[in-house]
């Protein structure tokens, strides 16, 4: 090879490294994409359409929690103090019928499903960042065959359930894919 095919060479390699570092790559956890002025955001308690007590509560607990532990973002509950605004609706909370015993013909697994709305809001701008109008997530659960620990086992149901929508929550608002 002469001096001038290794020197052009040379000049493809350089320019294929600087567009691969340019091309936007990122691990996974640290892209946003937020706006860099957006620093505290406010989850006020979701709305609940559906008759289930208080799961509003529930969920908007788990999506706080999940954005202190996963972001370095501030969180607040009261908009006035934010850059941005978390709106939540649970639109609708069914349970269903999976599985019965064979033998007696009584319900032995249930399902829960939740269906939610969420949009995020840049305060200062009045721009919508995020919104997805239909999430729907599902959690099993068995049913006792004491009928006094049918209720009991639902709740820890509802709370893995609020557990899994704040997570994926997150990581849709923060992940830049």
């Amino acid at each position: 090879m002469n001096l001038i095919s290794r020197a052009t060479a040379a000049a493809l390699a350089a320019c294929s490294i600087l567009m691969a570092v340019a091309c936007g790559y990122q691990v996974a956890g640290t892209a946003s994409r937020l706006p860099p002025d957006v620093k505290t955001i406010a989850i006020p308690a979701f709305t609940n359409k559906s008759t289930q007590f208080r799961i509003e509560q529930k969920v908007a607990a788990a999506v706080t929690r999940e954005f202190i532990e996963r972001t370095s973002f501030r969180v607040t509950p009261n908009p006035a103090d934010a850059d941005a605004e978390l709106k939540g609706t649970i639109t609708s909370v069914r349970s269903g019928v999976l599985t019965f015993d064979p033998n007696t013909g009584r319900a032995t697994t249930f399902q829960i499903q939740v269906d939610a709305s969420v949009e995020l809001v840049d305060l200062h701008t009045k721009k919508v960042l995020f919104t997805n109008p239909r999430y729907v997530f599902r959690e099993e659960y068995q049913v006792s065959q004491s009928t006094s620990a049918l209720y009991e086992e639902s709740e820890p149901a509802l709370n893995r359930l609020s557990r899994d929508f704040a997570r994926t929550l997150v990581t849709d608002i923060i992940e830049n894919f």
